[in-house]
């Protein structure tokens, strides 16, 4: 199904895709969130660093955030704040090395790691006696939710889902993202992806190094040279191809909502899967005039942006 693209007002000079996308990361304070730290041991011997935010509430939101993110992240705590005022317990998770630590083995995070996924989901189940679980997704954050939902045999406890942002055509996002306006983000997220790799060098230096990395410019060159190999891939594309949600949202079978602005700056015309949507009546895509990559800025005295209250919204609603 297609939603109404518009029902989100952005306030006064908000229009502005880049200015929805920039503007919480640089200003956005959310307050009221306090976390209980857990660190749990994956299946092959790594670890996960899980973050909890709980109230004995029976129905629990486990929150995947987006590439070079983490649970810090203003979005997540937005997200974690607004569920716990509305009777959900939250989980977000940190990706492997995305919590301030290296990870243990030389495989990280990337688009398709639906076992990580599945696995806090597992966990989450045997800790507390939920009832139902609902997953929300953020950009990289949002596949990877898409794609477990549509391409493995999800828990029977997931009820629900929502996402924002999905980059769910991944070789159109990657090449959407090498334009000039983009120049800013892409140079970020290949500074930040680096640490990483500088980190993993420390740790195993026989294993991955970092040599001309000034070479690369974009996600090809970043993805055939280290998430490709790394992680079982013949190259960037082969990834690409086998990690974006898009061809497997025919295949949900709960309801799930996806939520993508038409000026977000990271999603080109092949990352809006209306034919897909259309195809599955437990799918609806909206697509908002506004919102940038994971904005939806709103001013309020609750401090909850509209992409909270949608969620609120979709997950209380019978």
């Amino acid at each position: 199904m297609i939603g109404n693209e518009n029902n989100y007002n952005p306030p006064l000079f908000f229009k502005n895709g880049h200015i929805q996308t920039v503007y919480p990361v640089l200003f956005r304070k959310v307050d009221s969130v306090h976390y209980t730290k857990e660190r749990i041991t994956t299946f092959d011997g790594d670890f996960i660093d899980l973050d909890w935010s709980t109230n004995n509430h029976t129905k629990l939101a486990i929150i995947s955030h987006g590439l070079e993110g983490n649970t810090s992240r203003a979005y997540v705590k937005g997200m974690v704040k607004a569920m716990n005022y509305s009777g959900w317990d939250a989980l977000a998770w940190n990706y492997r090395s995305c919590s301030g630590e290296p990870n243990l083995k030389l495989r990280s995070y990337h688009n398709g790691v639906t076992d990580d996924l599945a696995w806090v989901i597992k966990h989450a189940k045997k800790k507390y006696p939920y009832k139902e679980i609902a997953l929300i997704g953020f950009s990289l954050g949002g596949n990877l939710t898409l794609l477990y939902l549509g391409r493995e045999t999800p828990d029977a406890i997931i009820k629900k889902a929502i996402v924002f942002s999905v980059p769910c055509d991944l070789a159109q996002s990657a090449k959407a993202l090498t334009k000039p306006m983009n120049t800013f983000y892409m140079k970020r997220f290949l500074v930040l992806l680096h640490q990483k790799i500088k980190a993993k060098m420390k740790m195993m230096p026989e294993l991955i190094n970092d040599k001309d990395y000034a070479k690369i410019k974009d996600f090809k060159a970043f993805d055939n040279r280290y998430t490709a190999p790394i992680h079982g891939f013949k190259n960037a594309h082969d990834y690409w191809e086998k990690c974006s949600s898009k061809p497997f949202i025919p295949d949900i079978k709960i309801p799930t909502l996806i939520i993508n602005a038409a000026n977000d700056p990271f999603l080109p015309k092949a990352c809006y899967p209306i034919k897909e949507a259309h195809a599955n009546k437990n799918v609806t895509l909206l697509i908002p005039k506004s919102g940038g990559h994971v904005g939806f800025v709103s001013f309020n005295e609750q401090n909850l942006y509209w992409s909270e209250r949608m969620a609120v919204d979709f997950l209380n609603n019978k």
